[in-house]
């Protein structure tokens, strides 16, 4: 399996390539990114890219996206759908292009095109569009909160994740879904998703989520 990856320098992403560069079922990755990563490997493939304009990628059996950011960090709506919206497309159009047939990509519990909310109507039209792109297997992950460190310092979310994982227990039946998530768990099922040999349900949330990470070989 050959695979692209872009997000590879996010909290779930980095934690995909982690996991695709031990897995013996890989023979090869391309990630591309906006910026350095910090890692070498025989097979690691690293092209720095603006996704803006995205050149043509190598030949690849399948992709992972874990590409987004947040409003505060984008800045404006604009900058935001730039990176949620218009460099996903952009890398599933370039994968599918390079001869990917499966793609999984991250994107959130509740996304609806046409919702009230900004974030989840970006989210949902994204998966609009993925779903007309011809990918023979395409997956679509919707984790809520993701516990996890991160590189960069977000004041509110770490109070934020200690009150999840109190609360992750009440939330129970249909509430279910919006539990937080071990980062890892997410990284595990993305990369699963397009290895297993039995396609996964279409779109995962929590409880798909972490059957289908605990799935992975090295797992169980």
């Amino acid at each position: 399996m050959r695979l692209l990856i872009a997000g590879a320098t996010g909290l779930i992403g980095a934690r995909a390539l982690d996991r695709a560069l031990a897995d013996p079922r890989v023979d090869a990755v391309t990630v591309v990114a906006r910026r350095t990563l910090a890692r070498q490997h025989p097979r690691l493939d690293h092209r720095l890219v603006d996704f803006a304009a995205l050149p043509a990628l190598p030949p690849a059996d399948a992709a992972l996206c874990a590409l987004g950011t947040t409003m505060r960090q984008a800045g404006s709506k604009q900058a935001f759908l730039a990176v949620d919206h218009d460099a996903v497309l952009a890398f599933a159009r370039a994968a599918r292009a390079a001869g990917a047939t499966r793609l999984a990509v991250v994107s959130s519990v509740g996304a609806a095109a046409g919702s009230g909310n900004f974030y989840l109507d970006t989210k949902g039209r994204v998966e609009q569009a993925l779903g007309a792109l011809g990918f023979e297997r395409l997956v679509l992950l919707r984790p809520s909160l993701l516990d996890g460190p991160r590189d960069e310092f977000r004041p509110l979310e770490r109070p934020a994740i200690l009150a999840a994982r109190l609360v992750n227990p009440l939330l129970v039946g249909p509430w279910r879904r919006y539990r937080a998530i071990a980062a890892q768990d997410v990284a595990d099922a993305l990369l699963e998703a397009v290895l297993a040999q039995d396609a996964p349900a279409r779109i995962l949330e929590y409880d798909a989520i972490r059957k289908l990470a605990h799935s992975m070989p090295s797992r169980r």
